[in-house]
């Protein structure tokens, strides 16, 4: 005799149904949003179902390589800009003579530059950081009172300049070399975690006479931009100052 559809099915889970109210083994159910594991048994169970969102799991994981991913990424671009910049900016100043040769549209990408610089700057406080301490060479400045324009070149400072910094004990030194090799030291007082006022407490004429300020030497100083082999600063009558380090080693003498 033939058997219907209804009759096999009936007599299918009447062989199996001693095994089926026995099994009570986790299954695998799939989902077109999800995957879960489930340990719902194939009849009837007083047991809650229990599920895990693999989907999920998944997601946390691939979101969080993207974010270091991105934030990896971001540190590199960034680097990328920072060298970029400085080489551009050493490109501007390399034939600027210090700034004393430098015109108005010379003065104006070179501020441009260090604008960007200074944006991307990530010594916050850098009153306190180590990287201030040592021997920097000027390289550029704006300031009339060092690059004496107006004064023949033969009177003018035609060696390097030179400015040490201490920075647990503030004090500041710059010197100039050929031909007059004049030196001052001053003493620095903050004014936040980034300006200072400088007070100038002695000058050495040719580097061997000293004379006590008479207290009108004085100034503020910015510190905008400070990495391991550049630093930029801004002075109070809107001067900029472009130095790289040449000794970090180097100390202001007590």
């Amino acid at each position: 005799m033939a058997l219907t559809s209804s009759s096999s099915s009936s007599a299918i889970t009447a062989l199996l149904k001693p095994h089926l109210q026995l099994s009570n083994e986790p299954i695998i159910s799939f989902s077109p949003s999800f995957f879960t594991l489930s340990s719902k048994p194939l009849l009837s169970s007083s047991k809650p179902n229990v599920k895990i969102n693999f989907f999920s799991s998944q997601t946390a994981v691939s979101l969080k390589w993207r974010t270091e991913a991105s934030i990896f990424s971001g540190l590199f671009t960034k680097s990328k800009d920072i060298k970029t910049l400085k080489d551009e900016l050493f490109d501007a100043i390399a034939p600027l003579d210090r700034g004393a040769e430098a015109g108005p549209e010379d003065q104006q990408r070179v501020d441009q530059i260090a604008l960007k610089l200074e944006a991307l700057n990530e010594i916050k406080e850098p009153l306190k950081s180590n990287l201030l301490n040592g021997k920097w060479e000027l390289l550029y400045t704006t300031s009339q009172s060092l690059l004496q324009t107006k004064r023949p070149k033969f009177l003018r400072p035609n060696g390097k300049i030179y400015q040490t910094i201490n920075v647990d004990t503030l004090r500041a030194q710059n010197m100039e070399t050929w031909p007059f090799f004049n030196q001052a030291t001053a003493n620095l007082v903050p004014i936040n975690a980034r300006r200072v006022a400088v007070k100038f407490d002695y000058f050495r004429i040719v580097g061997l006479i000293p004379i006590k300020s008479p207290g009108s030497g004085r100034g503020q100083l910015e510190i905008t931009y400070l990495d391991e082999e550049l630093r930029i600063s801004r002075g109070n009558r809107e001067n900029l100052f472009i130095l790289k380090m040449v000794d970090p080693s180097y100390r202001v003498p007590l």
